[in-house]
């Protein structure tokens, strides 16, 4: 019996676009696994094939005070920067979701911005607008930097998880005397949760990986991990910027997985407030 035409240049298709799918994911994804079997090599170079395994370079991170003190760095800006991210940006979700008024769009446009204009025009007003504060060469510049550019993350993310949550739950424990403090609180959040934590970790990462805007505002004692990698990078090709490199990747893999897992607990979530 012969197939129809239509079913096999549909399986044809299909089959393209399986192989283009798997080819653009290899094209991104190889490059960044390169650079961690380097990491492992007792060469001083960063180069193949591999002249055997070691752990030298990861002990070369872990001895040095410059690594460390960057890596100090990173782990002080980021989380801060994430928490006062995240608390601007659901505050800012909650209301444009809730509010309607003349120019949300232009709001919502001048929040997202810092993820769509060019990393470097943004640093250069930071620079500017910072120096007239005095907050260049600060911890506190840093961290509110970082943050503006985690800011629209959180927005995204935390919209998006709004738009399935259903107002009549907050309505309800309004009804029952709950004053607007306490619905956020025992209400709200807790059921969009998994949405901040999502804008939280992308936040995160936005963050600890951020390399353009810290040039332009950290000193060098406020120098963190990528700025730590990128001077090495410039000035001495050392193979201890691939054991940096591949400890975050490895992170970031960590970050990918705890993503996944909310994004299933926010399904099951919805699929028990659409039961009951």
């Amino acid at each position: 019996m012969l197939r129809p035409k239509g079913t096999a240049l549909m399986r044809l298709w299909n089959g393209l676009f399986t192989l283009y799918g798997a080819a653009a994911l290899l094209f991104l994804i190889v490059p960044v696994l390169i650079i961690v079997p380097l990491s492992f090599n007792v060469s001083a170079f960063l180069s193949y094939p591999l002249s055997g395994f070691s752990l030298r370079w990861y002990r070369a991170f872990f001895h040095s005070n410059e690594w460390l003190d960057a890596l100090g760095n990173s782990l002080i800006i980021a989380p801060l920067a994430t928490i006062l991210a995240t608390v601007l940006g659901v505050l800012a979700a909650i209301g444009l979701s809730r509010g309607e008024f003349r120019g949300k769009a232009l709001v919502m446009a001048i929040i997202i911005s810092p993820m769509i204009a060019p990393v470097v025009i943004v640093a250069v007003g930071l620079f500017f607008f910072f120096a007239r504060l005095s907050l260049l060469n600060s911890y506190l510049g840093l961290v509110l930097a970082h943050a503006m550019l985690g800011v629209p993350f959180v927005v995204i993310t935390v919209t998006a998880v709004l738009k399935n949550y259903d107002q009549n739950l907050s309505r309800a424990a309004a009804s029952l005397g709950a004053p607007p403090w306490q619905v956020l609180l025992k209400v709200t959040l807790p059921l969009i949760a998994p949405g901040v934590f999502s804008g939280a970790l992308f936040a995160f990462a936005a963050s600890f990986d951020e390399v353009v805007v810290t040039l332009f505002l950290a000193s060098p004692a406020q120098r963190t991990l990528p700025i730590q990698m990128f001077a090495g990078i410039r000035e001495n090709l050392d193979p201890t910027i691939a054991a940096a490199a591949s400890l975050m990747v490895g992170a970031s893999l960590v970050l990918l997985l705890v993503m996944e897992m909310l994004r299933r607990r926010a399904e099951r979530i919805r699929g028990t407030t659409a039961g009951g």
